[in-house]
């Protein structure tokens, strides 16, 4: 099969699952690049922020337009993911492909039992509670978690962008976690904002990659086409899906893409 054919499956693959999940695709890209075809992890990271850009503009389109993504929280937290990508960019230049083999895999494994543990609580404490409309302008109509620990979830999203440039995940793996566990937020307005942000974390992160050469457009070039289609099939089908199985699907692929790259920093 030729490369250019699996590289755009691969990327239909990771597209999806990073629309589906909030993730932006990063999660699937960088250890699909690295593992699967050889590339240097910087260079997979560079390459997956761009792919990260094309999943976010094609999923957040859809959720936009069908008011499930909360634009004005998404605003606000993507002000401080934006700063952070563009420092976590920088600083991964200067660190040995090892060290950031074993941080994203500690990263994944944190996350992973971090949305665990909030699976078991919230479908125990959030089943009565009246749907939210996130597309309610401020005001005594805007939702509450809008508010709720605001100055926390601002400081968790500079990390996650600060995360998203250093390893290319595009942040949702923590801005997912923040707004639905600090902020308290339903996990589909999670996800779906979360997929708003990313674009401009990605962006952000990317430049500082582009200025040293770590990107391969001919590589990019058919990733970014599967990934592109893979969001918009990945965002239809969130909506169809339970909060529990979205969780569920969530904690299982970060187990399995934390184990493959410790593996990866252990043999350097």
């Amino acid at each position: 099969m030729p490369i250019d054919l699996l590289l755009a499956l691969s990327g239909l693959l990771a597209g999806a699952f990073g629309a589906l999940l909030g993730l932006g695709g990063g999660v699937l890209i960088v250890p699909i690049l690295t593992l699967g075809f050889g590339l240097p992890l910087t260079a997979a990271i560079g390459t997956s922020l761009i792919c990260v850009i094309a999943t976010s503009t094609a999923a957040a389109a859809m959720n936009v337009r069908a008011g499930r993504a909360d634009v004005r929280l998404g605003v606000t937290l993507g002000a401080g993911t934006a700063v952070g990508a563009l420092s976590g960019g920088m600083l991964a230049g200067y660190l040995p492909e090892r060290v950031l083999a074993g941080l994203f895999a500690g990263m994944l494994v944190y996350t992973a039992l971090t949305m665990l543990r909030g699976l078991m609580r919230s479908d125990r404490s959030v089943a009565g509670e009246p749907p939210v409309d996130p597309t309610a302008p401020d005001g005594p109509l805007a939702p509450p978690y809008r508010t709720h620990r605001l100055p926390a979830a601002i400081t968790g999203a500079f990390g996650g962008g600060n995360l998203s440039g250093l390893l290319g995940v595009g942040g949702g793996i923590v801005t997912v976690p923040i707004i639905h566990l600090v902020m308290r937020a339903p996990m589909q307005v999670a996800v779906t904002t979360s997929n708003f942000m990313i674009g401009i974390t990605a962006a952000a992160g990317s430049y500082a990659y582009l200025l040293r050469g770590d990107l391969d457009a001919r590589v990019a070039a058919p990733v970014v086409l599967g990934v592109a289609i893979g969001g918009v099939a990945g965002a239809a089908l969130s909506a169809r899906l339970r909060t529990s199985w979205l969780v569920g699907l969530f904690v299982l692929v970060l187990g399995y893409v934390s184990w493959q790259m410790a593996l990866r920093a252990i043999a350097g």
